[in-house]
């Protein structure tokens, strides 16, 4: 991992300190061609908008949200363990939204991310973790190389930010 990396878990206080930051690198992602859920064109209001939620959220203890520091560039990269699940499946969670500004790729923020994540769900008792990712895409390449298992294609799942149809690469990790 590169040293100047700090990873730390958000609070729904801290996240509203550091909204500026994390709307910037969601909006990057997004105006980047991220599949993430939001659709193009995509503005800084939006991405207020849906951290504002995260805020709420992890202040509700639904999520974990984690923050990739860099030493010098502040806010580089964020990942949310989903911890909110159905009664009968305590010992499993969500991943979402791993996102790294395009300024720091390369630079094992998004392993020191997903590392730090999974500490955070054994922490929580959580043995069984589930995300999913655009077919075809880098991240689906990432996540194969960080030893997650996937499980298969679902077609025409979602819309590219551009509006093009894509399927999704559903995986899985055990703890």
């Amino acid at each position: 991992m590169n040293t100047s990396l700090q990873i730390k878990s958000l609070t729904g206080e801290a996240i509203l300190t550091h909204i500026d930051a994390l709307a910037d690198i969601l909006t990057n992602c997004v105006n980047g061609g991220a599949s993430v859920s939001f659709m193009l064109p995509f503005s800084l209001e939006k991405a207020h908008a849906f951290w504002l939620g995260i805020a709420q959220s992890v202040s509700r203890d639904e999520r974990v949200v984690l923050a990739c520091i860099d030493a010098h560039d502040g806010i580089i990269g964020t990942v949310q363990l989903i911890t909110d699940q159905p009664e009968n499946q305590p010992h499993r969670a969500d991943v979402a939204k791993l996102l790294v500004h395009e300024k720091a790729r390369r630079k094992g923020a998004a392993m020191a991310l997903m590392e730090a994540l999974e500490v955070q769900a054994r922490d929580r008792d959580i043995s069984v973790l589930v995300l999913d990712t655009s077919t075809g895409s880098g991240a689906e390449t990432f996540y194969q190389r960080a030893g997650w298992q996937k499980v298969g294609e679902i077609p025409r799942y979602a819309l590219m930010p551009d509006g093009e149809m894509t399927s999704t690469s559903v995986f899985y990790k055990f703890l």
